[in-house]
C-alpha cells in the first residue's frame, strides 16, 4: 500500500510509492492557492530525488502565477530564515528530515518562515478538495530566480547575533569531528565551523545526497563517528540530520552527549544571560525544568511538532525553546529548529564554561529517557489512549497531545505519530534502568489492550 503521511509537519512519502508527481502537484497547487500571490522561497536537502521534486514544485508554483526564489541545496532552517529576510509570502523546504533515501517531503511555511500553524494547515486543506485547480495563462505565469546568497544570509545573521563572541571562540581552537550524513549540512557546516576557528575533521561530508548509514542521528547509528572523535582526540563531535534542523553532540570522550541535553544546555546558557520563559514539547526531558527553575524561570510545554512549539513560544513570548530531539529554536534569529544557531550557542557556552563537553554534561541534571514504538495495524490509536486515560485519570495528566502522565519519580507520554502508523511510548526517570523498567511496563499495558 502506498505511504503518504500528511500533517502540520508537511507532506511526506516514498518516491514512486505514495509521493508521485501528481501528488506533488496536488499539494503544491493547494499551497499556492493558500498563499494567493507573491513570491515563495524554495530550498531542498541533498537527497537524490530532490531535484525532481524541486522541478515539479517550482513548475507548479510558476504555473499558479507565483514567483519562485530558488535557494538550492541548503538546510531547512536556511529556507525559513530567508522567507523572513526576503519578505516572501511563503516557503517550501523539500526534505524528509531523518527518513531514509527513498523518502522525500514538502515542508510548508507561512510568510514568517514558520511551519503552517494548525489553523493555517486546516485552511490550506480546504483547497485540496477542488476537483480541478486553475492555472494562469502564458502571460501571467510566475518567474524563477536562482538566489545564491541564501546560506550566506543565514550564516551572517548568526555571526552577528550579539550573543556570540567570535574572537573568544576562535582563541579556543576547538577540534571538531563533523558528520553531515552526506546531506545538506555538507554545503554549509565545514565552512561555518572554520569561521569559528575550528579544526574540522570531516566525516560523511560528501555532497552525494546518499546517506552512508541510517540518517537519524541516534547513538546506535553513530558508532563509527564516536570512534573517530576519540581516535582524533577531538574536543567534540557535531552530528546533524539530512536537513540540519537537529543537532546532536558527541563528547570529548567519544560518548553521546544526549540529544535531550542539546536543548537543556542551550536553555541553561541563554537563561544565564537573560531571564525569560522557555517552551519545550511534552516529550522533552525534565532537565529543562530543573535548569529553568535554578534561574527562577518558567517552562511551558506544547504538543510535539515544531509548529506547536513555536505557537506556544509566541503566546508566552519565550526567549528560548525547542524539542528534545536536538532541536533548538532561538527566536532572536527566527522561529524554527536550527542546528546552525545551536552549534554557535554551544561553542559559546563551552568557552564560557571553560571545561570539556563531558564535564558540561556532568553539570546538567541527569535523567534517562526510554522510547518504544508499537505498530498499530488496523487498531485505532485513539481507543488505546482513551483506555489509558480512564485508568490514570486521577494522576497529573495532559491530553494536549495524546496522553502525558507525570509522577514524582518519572513521566510517560503516549502519542500517535504524525508520520508513521504507530504509538510512541516515551518514559523518563532518574536512571536508565528505571526508565527501561517503566517503558516495558507501559508497553505491556498497551499490548494487553489489543
Amino acid at each position: 500500500m502506498p505511504t503518504l503521511m500528511v500533517s502540520i509537519s508537511g507532506v511526506r512519502g516514498i518516491i514512486g510509492d505514495g509521493l508521485e508527481p501528481e501528488v506533488l502537484v496536488k499539494y503544491t497547487a493547494a499551497y499556492a492557492d493558500f498563499i494567493g500571490k507573491g513570491k515563495v522561497v524554495v530550498g531542498r536537502d541533498a537527497r537524490i530525488s530532490g531535484e525532481m521534486v524541486n522541478n515539479i514544485v517550482t513548475g507548479t508554483l510558476i504555473a499558479k502565477g507565483l514567483d519562485v526564489i530558488d535557494i538550492g541545496i541548503c538546510p531547512t532552517p536556511t529556507v525559513q530564515y530567508n522567507v523572513k529576510t526576503l519578505k516572501a509570502h511563503g516557503g517550501i523546504a523539500i526534505s524528509a528530515s531523518h527518513n531514509p533515501n527513498e523518502w522525500n517531503a514538502l515542508k510548508l511555511l507561512n510568510n514568517t518562515g514558520q511551519f503552517l500553524s494548525p489553523d493555517e494547515f486546516e485552511k490550506m486543506q480546504e483547497f485540496l478538495i477542488k476537483e480541478k485547480h486553475s492555472y494562469q495563462s502564458w502571460d501571467k505565469i510566475g518567474k524563477r530566480n536562482f538566489y545564491k546568497r541564501g546560506i550566506q544570509n543565514h550564516v551572517d545573521a548568526i555571526l552577528y547575533l550579539g550573543i556570540i563572541y567570535l574572537d573568544k571562540i576562535r582563541k579556543r581552537k576547538f577540534k571538531v569531528v563533523l558528520d553531515c550524513v552526506n546531506g545538506a549540512g555538507a554545503y554549509v557546516l565545514p565552512d561555518f565551523l572554520k569561521e569559528f576557528g575550528c579544526d574540522v575533521v570531516e566525516v560523511n561530508c560528501e555532497k552525494t545526497g546518499i546517506f552512508p548509514r541510517a540518517p537519524e542521528p541516534l547513538p546506535e547509528n553513530l558508532t563509527e563517528t564516536m570512534k573517530i572523535v576519540k581516535e582524533t582526540e577531538a574536543d567534540l563531535g557535531i552530528v546533524v540530520d539530512p536537513d540540519v534542523d537537529r543537532l546532536v553532540l558527541i563528547t570529548d570522550k567519544g560518548e553521546p552527549f544526549g540529544e535531550e541535553n542539546t536543548i537543556t544546555q542551550v536553555v541553561k546558557f541563554i537563561l544565564s544571560r537573560k531571564k525569560g520563559d522557555v517552551v519545550v514539547n511534552l516529550s522533552t526531558t525534565r532537565a529543562v525544568d530543573d535548569v529553568a527553575a535554578a534561574e527562577d524561570c518558567k517552562v511551558y510545554r506544547s504538543p510535539v511538532g515544531e509548529a506547536n512549539v513555536v505557537k506556544k513560544m509566541k503566546e508566552v513570548n519565550a526567549i528560548i525553546g525547542g524539542e528534545g530531539s536536538g532541536g533548538v529554536i532561538y527566536p532572536a534569529l527566527h522561529y524554527g529548529r536550527d542546528a546552525l544557531v545551536g552549534i554557535a550557542l554551544t561553542l559559546q557556552h563551552l568557552v564560557e564554561f571553560g571545561k570539556p563537553l563531558s564535564e558540561l554534561k556532568k553539570s546538567l541534571p541527569e535523567y534517562h529517557i526510554a522510547k518504544k514504538k508499537i505498530e498499530l495495524g488496523n487498531i485505532n490509536p485513539d481507543n488505546i489512549i482513551s483506555s489509558l486515560l480512564t485508568k490514570y485519570k486521577s494522576e497529573k495528566i495532559s491530553t494536549e497531545d495524546g496522553l502525558r502522565i507525570d509522577f514524582d519519580d518519572h513521566w510517560v507520554h503516549f502519542r500517535k505519530s504524525n508520520t508513521e502508523p504507530i504509538i510512541r511510548v516515551i518514559t523518563e526517570a532518574k536512571t536508565k534502568a528505571k526508565a527501561e523498567e517503566f517503558s516495558l511496563k507501559y508497553y505491556e499495558e498497551i499490548k494487553n489492550l489489543f
